[in-house]
């Protein structure tokens, strides 16, 4: 969601600004703009679209610019417009800024501010910080910043230039991320390093309520009290050929067939067969706190959520212990119960998920464990939280999330057993799920070998506006994950339900154009689904049935069969929702749908 890079160095910024913002894209967004600066002054361009309508426009420019910043906007306060996008500026144009985040009192500071003559130009919330600034300006553009940052509620990464400092950036970081890429004569500024890791892998983040005053051979940071900060340079570890599609049409299918090696990345060094024990370094500082755990919380917003649903299903039945799964944008606001004996897991790919977060610290402050699941290395959930384990899935691009899911759930996995064995889970019991979990990335190769037919089941229903996905038990969520994964990026309108409930108001929407998706794969429940088939079919629903290969009972009942191969009942949702990823891939590029950058959507939610 938005995204910001910054450049001061000696080289052509405008074309490193433009190349970061072409790596951010997948965040998702409806505007660029870029702000250049130089001895005669600031030079802004914004366009609304994608980056190469603003790259287009700022092709023929022929000053030299070794200074700048530039952003994509995902609209929130204001319509995607020229006016409304970013950089902005105060009134006399010696100030240009670009902002992630939200400004949750700008319109106590805008009318304070047009009570002192300044005139606000555009509908957002990020316009009236440049004003702030020229009201505070003395000559010291940091104090300015300073006295400017202590008088905003919300969250915010800035990065602010100004006409009498033409090689000089100052970033303000609270609550939305903001990185330092260190170069030789140069230094970057990116809310995500994917911008920026081409150019150097010398990072520093700058943490919460901090400031960094930057200049082409000089960085330094301070607190929003004006204290110097000594900071420590991390060397991030980033392949730039992991963010391009290597011949796939999209990233969204490059990830979805990725998965195979991603879980095998998730479990890799994690598994001691000969003690039948998960080995997970993360948290192995943890485990006798875990141990004494009467209680589990698993927390995280959309498919994240999805998959601590699943977990919840492990935690119950591994460890015996009682667990919930939470909406990390709901936990906040319901004065949860939590103590030293709850362990609360903090579920995001980003780790900068601005509910998510808010949820950690609430977490922390009622004395709860925290512990955290991600796949970004450094981000905001992994720092603050007390342990965690990361996913390694690698950068994930597209906005609908896929290979991301499917590690969360392995991870999630390795520790609900690992929970289990430290309350007395059998060795038996443990070593066949360890061992039936190293099968599954081949089981997965052989799903995607039979991609072609997905695609031939998307050609009957990628017509129609209304989609029904209905599972049992631990398939239940991966119910809710398929419909989402197809309302995200082909917008047909679709929902997940536990299948029993489909009598409880769902069926009456049952016709002849209306899809519905079971995942009937063998378990305890299996017969029950069959019933619900038939339901179905007996008012003339469309059924797509998702079945183990071996099973020639379910072929009477459904219309379109996907057949994935047979495992462990709890570990079949890492296999049922492959063909659900494709269908939606596959009915959305028919309907030409824009798969890696749905509308209105953004890969990492960082704002509330």
């Amino acid at each position: 969601m938005c995204g910001i890079i910054g450049y001061v160095g000696n080289k052509n910024a405008i074309e490193i600004l433009i190349d970061g913002l072409k790596k951010l894209e997948y965040r998702g967004y409806d505007s660029a703009g870029i702000a250049l600066i130089n001895n005669k002054g600031i030079f802004i361009d914004k366009e609304v679209g994608k980056v190469q309508t603003l790259q287009n426009a700022v092709a023929n420019i022929k000053d030299e610019y070794t200074c700048g910043i530039a952003h994509t906007r995902w609209a929130t306060h204001g319509e995607p417009t020229k006016e409304n996008a970013h950089p902005h500026t105060d009134c006399s144009g010696n100030i240009a800024i670009v902002h992630n985040g939200i400004i949750e009192n700008y319109n106590s500071i805008k009318t304070y501010l047009e009570q002192h003559g300044h005139k606000i130009k555009s509908n957002t919330d990020t316009e009236i910080f440049a004003h702030l600034i020229e009201e505070n300006y003395n000559g010291d553009i940091l104090e300015a910043v300073i006295m400017s940052v202590k008088e905003l509620v919300g969250s915010f990464a800035f990065c602010v230039i100004h006409k009498n400092h033409p090689d000089k950036i100052i970033a303000a970081k609270k609550g939305s991320p903001l990185a330092l890429g260190i170069g030789k004569d140069e230094i970057f500024i990116a809310s995500d390093i994917a911008a920026i890791v081409k150019y150097t892998n010398n990072i520093i983040y700058i943490d919460e309520e901090e400031i960094a005053v930057v200049e082409k051979n000089n960085y330094e940071f301070f607190s929003f009290d004006k204290i110097h900060l000594n900071k420590k340079m991390q060397q991030i570890i980033m392949d730039i050929t992991e963010i391009e599609k290597d011949g796939f049409s999209h990233y969204m299918l490059k990830e979805i067939f990725e998965q195979p090696d991603t879980i095998k990345n998730a479990i890799r060094g994690r598994i001691n067969f000969e003690d039948a024990i998960p080995r997970l370094d993360g948290i192995d500082s943890n485990l006798n706190i875990i141990k004494a755990a009467d209680r589990i919380v698993l927390t995280g917003c959309g498919t994240s959520w999805h998959a601590g649903l699943i977990a919840e299903y492990y935690f119950e039945n591994f460890a015996r212990i009682p667990t919930e799964t939470e909406y990390a944008s709901e936990f906040r606001y319901r004065n949860p119960v939590l103590n030293d004996k709850t362990v609360c897991f903090f579920i995001s790919q980003s780790g900068e998920t601005a509910d998510t977060i808010a949820a950690l610290r609430e977490s922390k402050r009622k004395s709860a464990i925290s512990l955290g699941i991600c796949n970004v290395v450094n981000s905001t959930i992994a720092r603050e939280t007390d342990a965690g384990i990361y996913l390694h899935a690698g950068p994930e691009i597209g906005v609908a999330s896929t290979k991301a899911f499917t590690s969360q759930v392995t991870v999630l996995f390795l520790v609900a057993l690992l929970f289990g064995r430290l309350k007395g889970m059998s060795y038996e019991e443990t070593y066949a799920y360890l061992l039936e979990i190293t099968k599954i990335p081949d089981k997965i190769n052989e799903i995607l070998k039979n991609s072609s037919q997905i695609e031939h089941i998307a050609e009957n229903i990628y017509q129609n506006s209304n989609a029904l996905f209905l599972g049992r038990g631990v398939n239940f969520p991966v119910a809710l994950e398929g419909a989402l994964k197809l309302k995200e990026i082909s917008y047909i309108h679709s929902e997940g339900y536990p299948a029993a409930e489909m009598k409880h108001g769902p069926i009456a929407l049952i016709d002849e154009n209306m899809p519905v998706i079971f995942i009937a794969t063998y378990d305890a429940l299996y017969e029950k689904i069959l019933a619900n088939i038939q339901e179905v079919k007996a008012r003339k629903g469309k059924v797509i049935a998702i079945a183990n290969e071996n099973d020639e009972k379910i072929e009477k009942f459904a219309d379109y069969i996907i057949k994935v191969p047979q495992t462990l009942p709890m570990l079949s949702p890492l296999l049922n929702i492959i063909p659900l990823q494709l269908l939606a891939y596959y009915t959305a590029i028919k309907r030409g749908c824009n798969v890696d950058q749905p509308r209105n959507l953004a890969k990492s939610v960082t704002v509330e």
